[in-house]
């Protein structure tokens, strides 16, 4: 029964009492609806979610160069990135880069609920951006979708790592993981790290080492410093206690390793300038690389590749450490004294030293493979001696290259067989070997034609100098005092004319061969013209001191 209008008034507190069912009612209905629109949204967004390719960026890889005795020379590619199987990371490595970024990581749906919650709140009240992103959500930002910090790429970002985590299995996403994560020094990946860092491969990083790494993911800009910055170190020491104790604590390690566990050394940051010298062999490996695997070197540059080197490290840096110290005896001037300086093994080809200048970056030009040297009286043991292949045209050579000479004494010293000069043994991707490299030798003199051309090296050296520490132990043969079979020294010009010096030693274990010429600056800027070599210091003396030092290097224990 309607009230009439001349009733009494219902008071607003009784009216709302009555009528809150019904609000109550309408308010759930409202939510319900409200929440099968969001949960049918998010069902029709996962199945429209695709998983994209990786960014291009994040796949390129570099290609790394390494001596004969697999220490590190250097690298070419845009991006310091070698991927790596995990199978290949230790288990301990996983576990302690797990601990630090995403404890329930094999577990997990591949989001964390509450990082996601706090992104978004922090991106609608225009908070600072929040990390606490699980593994596969970090591997998706990294690796997948473009760095841009918005509520809609976050979404995505939840989206793609959910699908990820239900069509991958966690290794899968662990590897691409630990493969694109930046670990700083410019290392992307684990690769690259266990390198910058400790100098060591993955699979030989122990569980400290294994735990700085972690560490350090953190903030890899700034923990990059540790050991060359006293207070980072101090702090990535307290991060990487807390890795260990979260690692012990989730079953990873024992108590007794982690009782067991040192603070690693760090390799020194910023490293030293690799211009100055590896950058040479680095040229001519590349080359050579890129040439066997049929490719540019550009693509061998963004391949991955291992290519492993016939070069001596250690003779390498002790070849540039006594040119260095000669420059500094020679006290400069406007005339520049260039050395060139090639080690080849007789019989093989191998180029264990390659010196072609002091310093990349200010001359790239590689005097040792390309310097044309003028020859004068270094080759007259060669007159009259029938040469084939490689070597035929020596005779007429006016100015031949150090590395040609060298190889050409090198048969020599093989009695009579070639090998061509080669830098590359063998080239591995992701621990498969793809090319092993074999010496190309052939026949180029007969023994008779290399027992005469020792013959005659013997009786020039003594006639040229006699300065030097070593002298002709005889044709052929090993020296028997130690040094090589033959060694002498020869040049263009004479006296204060003297305009280029060589210095050959050579036996049947290594051809050394040092050339000297000299350059000053030119009339116009920037250029230069051929120049005497200076008379003080000796520059025979000096030739033969270094083809010594060389030798002495070489055939040590």
């Amino acid at each position: 029964m309607r009230r009439s209008p001349d009733g009494p008034r219902v008071p607003l507190r009784i009216r709302l009492r009555r009528g809150r069912g019904r609000w109550l009612r309408r308010l759930l209905v409202t939510f319900a609806v409200l929440l099968a629109v969001v949960c049918g949204a998010a069902v029709v967004a996962y199945r429209l979610t695709g998983i994209p390719e990786p960014h291009p960026e994040t796949v390129v890889q570099s290609t790394v160069f390494v001596d004969a005795d697999g220490s590190y020379l250097g690298r070419r590619g845009p991006v310091d990135r070698q991927e790596v199987p995990l199978s290949q990371v230790p288990r301990h490595v996983q576990d302690a880069v797990i601990a630090a970024e995403n404890r329930s990581f094999r577990t997990d749906s591949g989001v964390s609920p509450r990082a996601v919650a706090r992104a978004v709140w922090a991106t609608v009240s225009g908070g600072a951006p929040q990390g606490g992103s699980t593994i596969t959500q970090q591997y998706v930002k990294n690796a997948l979708l473009s760095p841009e910090r918005s509520l809609t790429r976050k979404a995505r970002e939840a989206l793609i790592a959910i699908k990820l985590d239900r069509t991958r299995g966690k290794d899968e996403i662990l590897e691409g993981y630990l493969n694109t994560v930046y670990f700083g020094r410019g290392a992307a990946g684990v690769q690259a790290a266990a390198r910058n860092y400790f100098d060591v491969a993955p699979q030989d990083l122990t569980v400290s080492q294994g735990a700085a790494l972690a560490a350090i993911v953190n903030i890899p800009s700034y923990y990059e410093k540790a050991g060359s910055d006293p207070e980072v170190t101090a702090k990535l020491r307290h991060r990487w206690e807390w890795v260990l104790d979260a690692m012990e604590a989730g079953g990873g390690i024992t108590e007794a390793q982690r009782r067991q566990a040192r603070f690693p050394a760090f390799r020194f940051y910023p490293p030293g300038e690799t211009e100055g010298q590896r950058q040479y062999l680095i040229d001519v490996a590349a080359k050579e690389a890129a040439g066997r695997l049929g490719i540019t070197e550009d693509q061998l540059a963004r391949g991955g590749y291992t290519v492993h080197t016939t070069f001596d490290l250690a003779l390498q840096d002790a070849t540039a450490e006594a040119v260095e110290n000669h420059a500094e005896e020679s006290g400069g001037g406007a005339v520049r004294t260039h050395t060139a300086v090639v080690g080849i093994e007789p019989g093989d080809g191998a180029v264990r030293v390659l010196y072609g200048g002091a310093d990349y970056a200010r001359q790239p030009f590689n005097d040792a493979v390309s310097g044309a040297v003028e020859a004068g009286s270094v080759l007259d043991p060669f007159e009259g001696v029938r040469l084939d292949g490689p070597l035929r045209g020596l005779h007429g050579s006016t100015a031949p290259t150090p590395l040609r000479l060298a190889s050409a004494y090198a048969a020599v010293a093989a009695d009579g067989v070639h090998a061509t000069p080669r830098t590359v043994v063998r080239i591995t991707r992701e621990g498969r070997t793809v090319h092993t490299a074999r010496p190309g030798t052939r026949r180029v003199l007969e023994q008779k034609g290399a027992f005469l051309v020792t013959s005659r090296a013997h009786e020039r050296s003594a006639g040229w100098s006699g300065t030097g520490p070593y002298v002709a132990a005889g044709a052929g043969g090993d020296g028997g005092d130690g040094g090589p079979g033959a060694f002498f020294t020869a040049g263009a010009g004479g006296g204060v004319a003297r305009r280029t010096v060589w210095s050959v030693g050579y036996d049947s274990r290594l051809a050394v061969t040092v050339a000297l010429f000299a350059d000053r600056p030119g009339p116009k800027k920037g250029t230069t013209v051929p120049a005497h070599l200076p008379d003080e210091p000796s520059p025979t003396g000096y030739a033969e001191q270094l083809a010594g030092e060389v030798w002495e290097a070489a055939s040590g224990p």
